[in-house]
């Protein structure tokens, strides 16, 4: 039957569109739990990669301000059980709320999580707690509230694996997804 050859090639460019479309620019979104960028300079630097968009024409051209850039640190962490945005994060957010008022047409999804204990239900209830605290913080700092969206992933999408203090730490998080 010729149908089996043409399914076996259509599965292989299938995989190997989705790989391609999943694969990473390189860099990383994650910032230390301190608010620092992991030795990249800080929040905003504008060096290549750590974070920045390609092709977007939103973190290219040196002599921009620094408002124009998307910053690099795009992750914030929380406490245990708790909303309370941590003063070390302050800086990063915002820079969050400068990019996003210099760029009227810019749009973020504020992407809560959290560890793994406690139920689903209220797993996904203080996620969505975390990232709509980050909306208000960014609102008082005059961001519009058209350019941000909440969204919880609870438990459901864990930054690391294990169920020990530093896992739990990594995961109780909230995210910008520009």
């Amino acid at each position: 039957m010729q149908f089996k050859p043409y399914a076996r090639t259509l599965i292989a460019a299938m995989s190997m569109a989705v790989m391609a479309g999943c694969s990473s620019t390189g860099g990383t979104q994650e910032g230390s739990m301190d608010g620092t960028a992991g030795g990249t300079g800080g929040v905003g630097t504008g060096t290549a990669g750590a974070g920045q968009a390609s092709g977007s024409g939103l973190g290219e051209g040196a002599g921009q301000m620094a408002g124009s850039r998307i910053p690099e640190v795009r992750t914030i962490y929380f406490a245990y059980d708790s909303d309370t945005i941590r003063p070390e994060f302050q800086s990063v957010l915002e820079a969050h709320a400068r990019f996003l008022q210099n760029n009227g047409n810019a749009s973020v999804v504020l992407q809560g999580h959290t560890d793994e204990r406690g139920t689903r239900e209220y797993n996904l209830a203080l996620g969505e707690r975390r990232a709509d605290s980050v909306k208000r913080f960014l609102s008082v700092q005059g961001v519009s509230p058209s350019q941000v969206e909440v969204v919880s992933y609870g438990e459901e999408r864990p930054a690391a694996r294990g169920s020990n203090e530093e896992a739990y730490a990594q995961n109780r998080r909230v995210v910008f997804a520009y």
